[in-house]
């Protein structure tokens, strides 16, 4: 097949997008397709750029700089994306990128006036999945437990006492509409509160503030309408941060989790709930944490998971048996021609 891989792009997430992009197109020419990469930022890609790029590697420590992005979003194709040569003459295009446009559905809706076949879930999906609080009340809406929340941002004037007896601390706060942990903070002490609203409030006008749920990280990955193995991830910070998710030796992912049969099942059946709320399809992540008395909590679904080398998905599948190769076509298999309201 003649295939295109959107990566790169204009979020805060560039940098991972660029990685697992970079290692989807591999994946796909392995499987012995025929694959060209389109950065919307920058356009189509030489062999050449792709290969400078994978022997430098792209994933920093830390998300690229505010100012780099708005350079970058200030040049971007992506109102055009849909009449490039690449786009409209691909048989699929395989969205591989994360955050902002490329995961909200604004892209998504853009190949859907185009009639481009592309990978993952549809405009509608992705908008209200990568929405944090709308999924968190559709999850509830299908008996998926998620934790109490309320929603702020920069000038809402949420006090310190309505978290304290609504929530209680320690709480997390993190933009409404981010991924990769980008602008999420612990707040243990109330005189912290105010400035992680800020700092979550440089990323998104609506920040979330969640009640804090200690015990273990699991996450499930949804492929078609099959759940993937339960991981689980160690990490070596206090939570799953970029750091920990992008750098080599910074988390321990157990694929299969440590978890009774009773348990594996569970996490996957309330993944299943989850992914079926939000309309999700082709492969999403649905992550959760588990209290010490194995209660689950949903913390988000994730419609364009990580690839790259130390992604939670690709373990996922390489517990299944599966090759990488083998796993990104199984994905484009699943790309649907035709997105009947949004879906």
């Amino acid at each position: 097949m003649n295939l295109t891989v959107l990566l790169g792009g204009t979020s805060s997430e560039r940098d991972v997008s660029l990685a697992s992009g970079l290692r989807i197109a591999s994946a796909l020419r392995e499987a012995g397709h025929t694959v060209t990469c389109v950065d919307p930022a920058c356009g189509e890609m030489t062999r050449a750029e792709e290969d400078a790029m994978r022997a430098a590697g792209v994933v920093r420590k830390d998300p690229p700089t505010r100012e780099a992005l708005q350079a970058m979003a200030e040049r971007s194709l992506l109102p055009t994306i849909g009449a490039m040569s690449a786009i409209r003459n691909a048989d699929v295009v395989f969205i591989a990128l994360h955050g902002g446009e490329g995961e909200d559905g604004t892209v998504q809706a853009i190949l859907d006036l185009y009639r481009v076949t592309y990978t993952g879930s549809g405009h509608l999906a992705s908008a209200l999945a990568m929405d944090k609080d709308l999924s968190k009340r559709l999850f509830r809406a299908a008996g998926v437990q998620t934790a109490d929340w309320l929603m702020t941002g920069p000038d809402s004037g949420l006090s310190v006492r309505t978290v304290e007896q609504t929530l209680g601390f320690p709480v997390v706060v993190k933009p409404s509409k981010e991924g990769s942990t980008v602008g999420l903070s612990v707040v243990k002490e109330p005189g912290q509160l105010r400035a992680a609203i800020a700092e979550a409030a440089l990323y998104d006008d609506e920040v979330m503030v969640e009640r804090f749920v200690p015990g273990r990280e699991l996450t499930v990955g949804v492929v078609g309408d099959h759940a993937m193995p339960v991981g689980e991830i160690i990490p070596k910070h206090e939570i799953y941060d970029y750091e920990c998710k992008y750098t080599p030796g910074m988390a321990v992912e157990e694929f299969p989790a440590n978890l009774s049969p009773e348990l594996t099942a569970e996490a996957q059946r309330l993944a299943l709930l989850a992914f079926r709320a939000l309309k999700l399809d082709g492969c999403a992540r649905i992550d959760f944490r588990m209290t010490e008395n194995g209660e689950l909590f949903c913390l988000e679904a994730n419609t364009s998971p990580g690839m790259t080398g130390t992604s939670l998905i690709p373990q996922a599948a390489a517990a299944e048996g599966m090759e990488f190769s083998s796993f990104c076509d199984r994905i484009v298999a699943l790309a649907k021609p035709t997105r009947r309201g949004g879906q």
